[in-house]
C-alpha cells in the first residue's frame, strides 16, 4: 500500500529514496535518456531515466498505460522546469530501478484531455475512460458530495437505514423493472423506483429521522439527466413542518457547495409558487441564471382586431410572449421557421414575432401590437434591437412552449452565466394533474402527498404540501409532507379513481400500518447524480457515474442486457416469444 500518492510528492520528500508505482501516461525516449510521466489517482510525477541505469532497456517498446514501479531519489527541479499546474510539478524522480508490473496493449483511444472519442467507444472501455483526469475528478467530487451529506445528516441525529431492492410492484409511478421469482411461480418482485413507502413505514416504526443514499430503478425513456438506475439521497423526518424540512435541506446543500466548490452561499434560497414559476418562466423548474421572463399580452391584445389575436381570445386562450434582448438580427428565416414548427409541437395555436427598431415595431406581428406600443414597450422594457416572440393557445400549452423556447434562445444567444449556482424552492404545487390519455386525475408528485383541502374545491384547484428544490433549471429534489392517517390515504386513492379492491390489493399492507399510530411526517429525495453533474459542470449524468448505461439503456462494456441460458428461463417458468 502507498504511504503517499505520487501526485502528492513535493518538497517534503526531496532527498528520499522512494518507490513510485502507477501508469505510464506518456514516455519520451531519446536514446541516451528518457522521461516518463507516471500517473496515479492524485496526479502525475515526472521520472528521469539515464541510459546508465541497468533497466533502461526495459523502456523499449513500453506502451502508454503500462503499470510500472520506479525506485530512485526524489530531487528538486530546476526553476525553469517547474510545472506550477501540478502538485508534484516542483520535483522529479531520478530512476535507479524500473520494474514493469503489467504491460498494456496499444490503447483503443487516447486518454489525454485533448482527444475526442465517441461515447460508445469510451463506454465500451469504461475502465480506461475513468483513468482520464476529468473522469477521476468527477468521481472524487461525487465522493466529496456524498461524504458531506452523510456528515451533515449524521450530526443532525439521522439514522442511515437500508431498505430492500426486491420489493412489490405498485401502480401510480413510472414503469417497474420486474424480477421473476424462482420459488413463487409466475410471481414477480419489482426493483424500487424509490423507497417511498418503506421510509414512511420507518417513521411509523419510530425511527423519527432516516436517511439513505440509495439506488433506485425506473424503466422510462432516457435523456441526458436520466438513467434506468440512479442514486438519490432519501430522507424522512417525523414531527417536522414543511419549513423545517426545507431549512434543513437548504443548509445541507450549502455545506455541499462549500465542500465541493469552495463557495459559501449565505443568502436564503428564493421561494416561488408553482403557479408563478409557470407564469413567469413556463417551467416548474425554472433556470433563473438569466432573465427573459414570459409576459401575458392577452388583455393588451384584445383591443386589436387582428386574426392572430382574436382566434385565441375567442377560444378562451391566452396571448403570451417573451423578449430576447438585442436579438432582432440574430436568427435566419430558416431558424424562425424551426421555432414556429417547434411551438406547434407543443399544441399551441399560432406563433409570430416583432422587433423593436428605430422606435417602432417591425415584423409579421407589428400590426397586431402597434396600437398598444407604449404598453408593450413598458411590459417588456424594450430597447433598440429587441426581438419579441408571441405564442397563442391554451394557457398551459403556451406556458410550456414558451418555457422551452426560453431555454433554447438563452443557449443560442449565450446569455447563461455558467459560473452561477442558482438554487430555488418551488412550492404550493397542485395535488393532482389531469391525464388526458387516461381521462382521469393522477398525483402531481405521488399518492402519499398531503393535500390542502377546502370546501367544495374543484379537483384541479387543490394545493398540496409539496416542494421541489431546483438548481440551474434542473429539479434536483422533491418532497412533501405525507398523509399519515388511513382515512386521508383512502380519500387520496379515491381521488385518483382507484377502486377499493385495487388499492387494498396494492397498498393493503401500508393502509394497515396507518392504523397503528403513525406520526405526522415528511421528507425529500435529492437526485445525487444530477446534483453532482451540475457541480462538475457536465451536461450528462453519465459523466459522473462510474459505470452508466448508454443512451439506449445498454452497457457496452458488460454487453448487457443479454440473453440467458434456457435452463435459467426454465427455472423461472418463463418462455421467450419472438
Amino acid at each position: 500500500m502507498k504511504d503517499i500518492f505520487i501526485g502528492d510528492y513535493g518538497l517534503d520528500q526531496i532527498g528520499q529514496t522512494l518507490t513510485a508505482t502507477g501508469w505510464v501516461a506518456n514516455i519520451r525516449n531519446h536514446g541516451k535518456l528518457a522521461f516518463i510521466e507516471l500517473r496515479d489517482r492524485e496526479g502525475i510525477l515526472q521520472v528521469f531515466v539515464d541510459s546508465s541505469v541497468a533497466d533502461f532497456e526495459k523502456l523499449a517498446g513500453l506502451h502508454k498505460e503500462s503499470v510500472i514501479s520506479v525506485t530512485g531519489e526524489l530531487v528538486q527541479r530546476e526553476e525553469r522546469f517547474v510545472n506550477p499546474a501540478l502538485k508534484s510539478g516542483q520535483v522529479e524522480l531520478r530512476a535507479d530501478k524500473i520494474e514493469i508490473l503489467a504491460a498494456s496493449k496499444v490503447l483503443p483511444f487516447e486518454l489525454d484531455s485533448h482527444s475526442h472519442t465517441g461515447e460508445d467507444l469510451r463506454q465500451k472501455y469504461r475502465y480506461l475512460d475513468l483513468r482520464r483526469e476529468k473522469m477521476t475528478q468527477n468521481l472524487k467530487l461525487r465522493h466529496q458530495v456524498t461524504s458531506t451529506i452523510r456528515d451533515y445528516l449524521n450530526k443532525a441525529a439521522f439514522l442511515e437505514v437500508e431498505t430492500p431492492y426486491l420489493t412489490k410492484s405498485t401502480p401510480e409511478g413510472a414503469r417497474d423493472f420486474l424480477v421473476p421469482s424462482r420459488v413463487f411461480k409466475n410471481q414477480f418482485y419489482a426493483l424500487p423506483q424509490s423507497p417511498q413507502m418503506l421510509k414512511q413505514l420507518l417513521m411509523g416504526a419510530g425511527i423519527e429521522r432516516y436517511y439513505q443514499i440509495v439506488r433506485c430503478f425506473r424503466d422510462e425513456d432516457l435523456r441526458g439527466d436520466r438513467q434506468p438506475e440512479f442514486t438519490q439521497v432519501d430522507l424522512e423526518l417525523s414531527f417536522a413542518t414543511e419549513e423545517e424540512i426545507r431549512a434543513l435541506v437548504e443548509q445541507m446543500l450549502k455545506d455541499v457547495v462549500k465542500a465541493a466548490r469552495g463557495v459559501e452561499l449565505t443568502e436564503d434560497f428564493p421561494i416561488i409558487s408553482y403557479a408563478d414559476a409557470m407564469r413567469r418562466f413556463g417551467s416548474d423548474k425554472p433556470d433563473t441564471r438569466f432573465d427573459m421572463e414570459l409576459k401575458d399580452l392577452t388583455e393588451i391584445a384584445q383591443a386589436h382586431p387582428s386574426l392572430f389575436v382574436q382566434k385565441a381570445v375567442q377560444e378562451n386562450g391566452v396571448v403570451m410572449g417573451l423578449a430576447a434582448k438585442g436579438a432582432a438580427k440574430s436568427f435566419s428565416n430558416r431558424r424562425m421557421k424551426y421555432f414556429k414548427e417547434l411551438m406547434k409541437e407543443f399544441g399551441t395555436m399560432s406563433f409570430g414575432t416583432f422587433s423593436y427598431e428605430n422606435g417602432a415595431f417591425t415584423g409579421n406581428l407589428a400590426f397586431s401590437f402597434a396600437p398598444a406600443q407604449a404598453q408593450v414597450e413598458n411590459l417588456f422594457e424594450l430597447a433598440e434591437g429587441d426581438l419579441v416572440f408571441v405564442v397563442t393557445g391554451s394557457e398551459k400549452r403556451v406556458q410550456e412552449a414558451l418555457g422551452h423556447l426560453r431555454l433554447l434562445l438563452a443557449k443560442e444567444l449565450d446569455v447563461i452565466d455558467e459560473d452561477k449556482l442558482n438554487f430555488l424552492w418551488v412550492v404550493d404545487w397542485p395535488l393532482l394533474e389531469w391525464n388526458e390519455d387516461q381521462k382521469r386525475y393522477q398525483a402531481m408528485h405521488h399518492p402519499f402527498t398531503q393535500g390542502i383541502f377546502g370546501e367544495g374545491e374543484d379537483l384541479s384547484e387543490i394545493r398540496s404540501h409539496a416542494y421541489d428544490i431546483v438548481l440551474n433549471g434542473y429539479e434536483i429534489g422533491g418532497g412533501s409532507l405525507r398523509i399519515h392517517t388511513r382515512k386521508e390515504q383512502e380519500k387520496m386513492f379515491e381521488l385518483l379513481g382507484m377502486e377499493k379492491v385495487s388499492y387494498e390489493r396494492d397498498f393493503g399492507f401500508f393502509l394497515e400500518a396507518l392504523d397503528y399510530g403513525f406520526p405526522p411526517h415528511g421528507g425529500l429525495a435529492l437526485g445525487l447524480d444530477r446534483l453532482v453533474m451540475i457541480l462538475a459542470g457536465e451536461e450528462n449524468i453519465r459523466q459522473v457515474i462510474a459505470f452508466p448505461k448508454n443512451g439506449t439503456g445498454m452497457d457496452p462494456m458488460l454487453e448487457s442486457p443479454s440473453l440467458v441460458a434456457d435452463k435459467q428461463l426454465a427455472e423461472l417458468s418463463l418462455e421467450l416469444k419472438d
